[in-house]
């Protein structure tokens, strides 16, 4: 009886190992449309290799002499058209505004070799931006994993640099798992958004985007591009209902997800040098911006706090870790009060 019961296990296990690798080699539909070009995209030819697609938006009236470069969240996201309304608004203010996407996401080209999807190619990038728009120094406005690559690049270029603004930081690269057990004081009322990690999991387990990952971690790339981006279109759909206070909110997805430099890029984290030696003692003027339902530990954020201490934080009511979805306004104004301010 036993041995019955083991073979009946045994092929029970080897039709569904079959199956599983059946659905893992079939090509799935892509039901997203990808990202098209706006009226606005332009495109640089960055000496790391890299085709850059970017708006820019000129500053108005009395120009400021440094321009504003937004980084958008990821690895693997890319720049909503709500974001350049919104960041856009800065240019009234005499601000020059470059929002680009980043090597392998939204408009920009995608890279043959997946290895070469790493946070120091995304930081050669933005050096060889800086480079190319000859600024003295540059404001850079970082959103979630933008936050980590702007803290990169300043670490490497003090003196580059005249003001940042961190929206809803992600950790500092490389990530210190200890930092984020910090409970946040209850004075800043902080709380819980939605949780769609349940949706993001199933999702992720679905065999073609395992195998999808598996072979990009061998160096690989079993699916075209297109697929690979489809897939984190497709996810995003559902998790970004997370990243605002109230889930009705969300915005549509425009198709820029790069599903490849968001399977890679973390990988390369442990590999980075530490960052934070090179930040003792810099005078950097920090604004932190942190929605009240962000969905970042509060440990995380407070590492910005201590490795820049000319910061300041602002806590935005009721809006999640995509701010500028539910209180534009708001996370405009506080951004224009400290430009002023520390100019």
């Amino acid at each position: 009886m036993k041995r019955k019961i083991f073979s009946i296990l045994k092929w029970t296990f080897l039709i569904l190992l079959g199956i599983f690798f059946f659905k893992a080699c079939i090509p799935s539909k892509q039901d997203i449309q990808s990202i098209k070009p706006r009226q606005s995209t332009k495109y640089w030819n960055l000496k790391t290799g890299s085709k850059i697609a970017y708006t820019f938006i000129e500053g108005k009236g009395n120009k400021k002499p440094y321009p504003v470069i937004y980084l958008h969240g990821g690895p693997g996201g890319y720049v909503h058209s709500k974001v350049i309304e919104v960041l856009g608004q800065l240019s009234e203010d005499g601000f020059d505004i470059y929002l680009y996407d980043q090597i392998g996401c939204g408009l920009s080209d995608r890279l043959k070799n997946v290895n070469e999807y790493t946070a120091t190619r995304h930081q050669k990038d933005l050096e060889a931006i800086v480079e190319l728009l000859k600024a003295e120094k540059v404001i850079l406005v970082g959103q979630s994993w933008g936050s980590a690559l702007a803290t990169l690049f300043t670490a490497d270029n003090l003196n580059k640099v005249d003001k940042i603004i961190l929206t809803c930081p992600g950790a500092v690269k490389p990530v210190r798992d200890s930092v984020e057990k910090l409970k946040a004081p209850d004075s800043l009322n902080l709380k819980d958004p939605l949780d769609v990690n349940s949706s993001a999991i199933s999702f992720a387990l679905k065999p073609r985007y395992i195998a999808i990952r598996v072979w990009a971690f061998l160096g690989k790339k079993i699916a075209t591009d297109e697929e690979a981006d489809s897939y984190l279109n497709k996810m995003a759909a559902g998790f970004t209902k997370g990243l605002v206070y109230d889930p009705s909110k969300t915005l549509p997805e425009e198709g820029g997800g790069g599903g490849y430099c968001n399977i890679k890029t973390p990988t390369s984290y442990s590999r980075l040098a530490d960052p934070r030696p090179k930040l003792i003692n810099n005078n950097i003027p920090v604004l932190i911006i942190k929605g009240q339902y962000d969905n970042i530990p509060w440990g995380n954020t407070n590492e910005y706090k201590n490795i820049f201490k000319n910061s300041q934080l602002k806590i935005i009511e009721k809006a999640g870790h995509d701010v500028y979805i539910e209180k534009p306004d708001e996370y405009l104004q506080t951004m224009k009060l400290f430009l002023n301010i520390s100019s």
